[in-house]
């Protein structure tokens, strides 16, 4: 039975419009976005065993915030902005690595130890402040959540990501995730010259799986369902319908995957995507966790990072499985990637007009629903003026509360 059976309709157009087209490419609400949803909303950086030793680190990097978080020798795990107390520079640079023992900052060789304190300044004699016990380090809040690391550069309204994915946590459990490892060659950035909104909505639906995912169709394209969202998370399932299969990869997968009897009979048969506003969506197979997330660059320019998770002990089956949804997964994300650059550049044009949903893209309309009750700015046809642009949402804000 196909999932979008008997879904409930919108009760009018006006009720299942999309954004305007303004805010997919307005500078002033970028610069407000990065302000109100990714520094104040938790941000996925890196997986705990992704920082397993003393001294190796993952950076992040969003609008104008850089972190990082690292392990100590205690083995502890702490979180920081990456920018030293005496000019500003980073102190680690790169994506990931590992210090030995200290953090020294490339300017000027000011060292600091594993845990933020600061260590050792160079030529210490020719400055005149006497007391430097108060530069370490700058601190980010963080919380793992089985074995994710997530960072917030500024505090929000936001609860824990404990109490966010708390409605998940009982189904996700029994694959393991904090026990997981990080693929290397699972890694993956794109570019997309598109708004991170575009891609989120052409993300956050699958009506349009038949046309536009020969892969995913073949895969699970007649059992696939999107629910709105709750609270601050989206859950999507797609189950394996039953057939002959046309797509190469597709095939190979059913046919090599083996049974996980870690997960209930429920879950050995589907893809399950968990979103987390603003811009993660962790993906769980049978074979293994993925996750992908949006950074937005500029307001018409969005870089989407990838990862895959997986047991160590994996069998050579299951290895093969997770080699084969890989594919299938690179396969999808090009083609969104295209969609998503044509939906945003469509939004500049004169013809261009309040995009309505069906209420087969249920998913996309509380997405946006979301978005208009955190920038209720964006509910106007009209971009305000960019220098009242900020003035007029806090003011929005005020006369819903």
């Amino acid at each position: 039975m196909n999932s979008y059976q008997n879904p409930t309709r919108p009760n009018s157009i006006s009720e299942s419009e999309g954004l305007p087209g303004w805010t997919y490419f307005s500078p002033g609400l970028f610069d407000l976005e990065l302000e109100v949803l990714f520094y104040s909303h938790w941000q996925f950086v890196c997986h705990v065993n992704e920082i397993k030793y003393p001294g190796e680190f993952v950076s992040y990097d969003i609008g104008a915030e850089r972190g990082f978080v690292i392990r100590d020798s205690a083995n502890r795990i702490h979180a920081f902005h990456n920018l030293c107390r005496h000019r500003g520079s980073r102190v680690v640079s790169g994506k990931r690595g590992q210090c030995n023992k200290v953090m020294v900052c490339p300017f000027h060789g000011w060292t600091y130890n594993l845990d933020g304190t600061l260590r050792g300044i160079a030529r210490r004699d020719t400055f005149s402040e006497s007391d430097f016990s108060n530069l370490g380090l700058k601190r980010i809040e963080f919380e793992i959540w089985n074995g994710l690391i997530f960072i917030r550069f500024k505090p929000g309204k936001q609860a824990s990501i404990s109490e966010i994915m708390n409605r998940h946590t009982r189904e996700i459990q029994p694959y393991g995730l904090d026990r997981m490892i990080a693929s290397p060659k699972g890694r993956i950035t794109d570019r997309i010259e598109a708004n991170w909104k575009a891609v989120r909505d052409v993300d956050n639906e699958g009506y349009h799986v038949p046309q536009a995912h020969p892969a995913l169709n073949d895969l699970y394209g007649k059992d696939y369902h999107d629910e709105t969202m709750k609270g601050e998370t989206s859950r999507s399932v797609g189950r394996f319908t039953p057939g002959p299969r046309k797509h190469w990869s597709v095939r190979n997968y059913l046919n090599i995957l083996p049974e996980n009897n870690d997960l209930p009979e429920s879950h050995r048969n589907i893809w399950l995507y968990i979103g987390i506003f603003p811009n993660l969506v962790l993906g769980f197979y049978p074979d293994c966790v993925i996750f992908y997330q949006e950074i937005p660059q500029t307001p018409t320019l969005t870089l989407q990072r990838g990862g895959v998770f997986h047991h160590k002990d994996e069998s050579r089956e299951m290895k093969l499985a997770r080699y084969l949804s890989g594919r299938i997964d690179r396969e999808t994300s090009k083609e969104d990637s295209m969609l998503s650059v044509w939906v945003s550049e469509a939004t500049k044009s004169s013809a261009y007009d309040k995009v309505i949903f069906s209420y087969l893209e249920k998913g996309v309309l509380s997405y946006h629903d979301l978005l208009r009750e955190k920038l209720p700015v964006t509910k106007l046809d009209v971009e305000p003026a960019t220098p009242q642009l900020q003035d007029l949402n806090d003011r929005m804000l005020s006369a819903v509360t």
